[in-house]
């Protein structure tokens, strides 16, 4: 007779069982620099942490160079490598394809992905341009009617204090809109001598600061007040119209650069002001040379009967303001968004043990598996991120025209 099975035993075997009672999704993600590591992150930990009803799988991640894609295979947990795009759609074993590049191939690569039948997460901003917004928005409304999902990644709408601030909105807790603002100050490009990298040509990245930060602050203020903006003035700069070229490979945003130098192709500031659809008014600022600022983003919101602040840096808090409180105790007051019963947190830790950035990567997984197996459609869609893609357009239009009213199209 055999040894009884030790507790540990028994639950390996469980989760073991449970794991084989439920269909795997194969996920092949393209790119595994900074954002293919945090999406890694997001798909390694989500069935460890949530009751999810499909089993993501690591099946693949690609990039170009064939060692270095290997490596980072086996440092992030993919069962294999591929150095083709396509040849990671046509895998059998892939069901997602996860798109973690340079704006200028999210197009082309998620369109290939939906007609190969794949369901597609694409980071963001959606693309470069609207006109390719508007391809990948409509491949994926067909994909959509053969039951695949195309999602958008932003991922600041998984933080459970922006989630929180969302819902409280929808109540009514703070009454009608009136302001909105938000700023996204960072400040890796104070020192002239960083080097020219992909984010800093316009071929590549589309825009700077305005796509890389501003597509992520549209999008959480349009969320949390759950309204469009419908129309903007800006202005723009570029500070360092020069930089040397890049010397070798780089890594997040780390790199170095050698003595040629190249122009700087896209804007290092943005700074605009919008309108919102009820006529509540915003401000946006999006910077990547805001000395001292690592990666600064906060948001408020004022209503006719209160108000709501997050600041990212204080991840775990929202700070909420009830105007309908007499006056001689009222006040910002924090709350502490650590509950089971706020958003996400049912499966974390006790009370008070925050999360971090990381963690919205692993909440933005478990929604896309959710709403794969339930067929519905994800949020925010590539409908939304066609959307921000038109206010970022709107602002370089404005900001071109000397900081006109421009309307956002539809």
């Amino acid at each position: 007779m055999g040894q009884p099975q030790q507790p540990d035993e028994e639950q390996a075997g469980a989760q073991a069982g449970a794991q084989a009672g439920r269909p795997p999704l194969g996920v092949g993600m393209v790119g595994y620099a900074f954002m293919g590591a945090a999406h890694s992150q997001g798909w390694r930990t989500a069935d460890r942490v949530f009751e999810l009803p499909l089993r993501p799988v690591l099946a693949a991640v690609c990039g170009r160079d064939a060692a270095a894609v290997r490596t980072a295979a086996d440092r992030l947990g993919w069962a294999a490598a591929e150095t083709d795009w396509r040849a990671l759609i046509a895998r059998d074993d892939v069901d997602l394809v996860d798109v973690c590049t340079p704006g200028d191939s999210h197009a082309e690569i998620a369109i290939a992905a939906l007609a190969a039948g794949k369901h597609v997460l694409c980071e963001k901003p959606l693309a470069n341009t609207v006109e390719e917004a508007e391809a990948m928005t409509a491949a994926a409304e067909a994909a959509a009617a053969r039951g695949q999902v195309a999602m958008v990644g932003f991922n600041y709408r998984r933080v459970p204090a922006t989630a929180l601030a969302r819902k409280m909105v929808a109540e009514g807790r703070i009454g009608a809109l009136r302001h909105v603002r938000v700023t996204y100050l960072q400040d890796w490009l104070v020192d002239r001598e960083f080097p020219l990298t992909w984010r800093l040509r316009r071929e590549s990245a589309g825009s700077g600061a305005l796509g890389d930060l501003g597509a992520h602050i549209v999008d959480l203020a349009q969320y949390v007040a759950g309204e469009p903006v419908i129309g903007v003035s800006a202005l723009t700069e570029t500070f360092v119209r020069e930089r040397p070229l890049l010397s070798g490979a780089s890594s997040g945003l780390s790199a170095a650069g050698g003595g040629e130098r190249g122009p700087v192709t896209v804007d290092d500031a943005a700074l605009f002001t919008g309108r919102f659809a009820s006529g509540a008014l915003a401000s946006f600022e999006a910077t990547r040379f805001a000395t001292g600022r690592k990666n600064s983003l906060r948001i408020e919101l004022n209503g006719e009967k209160g108000s709501l602040a997050f600041d990212l840096e204080r991840l775990n808090e929202l700070s909420y303001h009830d105007g309908t409180e007499p006056a001689a105790h009222a006040g910002f007051r924090r709350i502490l968004v650590t509950e089971p019963e706020h958003p996400y947190l049912e499966a974390w830790w006790p009370p008070g043990h925050g999360l971090g950035y990381e963690h919205t990567f692993v909440h933005q997984a478990r929604d896309l598996v959710h709403t794969i197996a339930e067929g519905g459609q994800p949020l925010p869609s590539f409908a939304d991120g066609l959307q921000v893609q038109r206010v970022l357009a709107a602002v370089e239009e404005s900001a071109e025209k000397n900081s006109v009213f421009t309307p956002i199209a539809s």
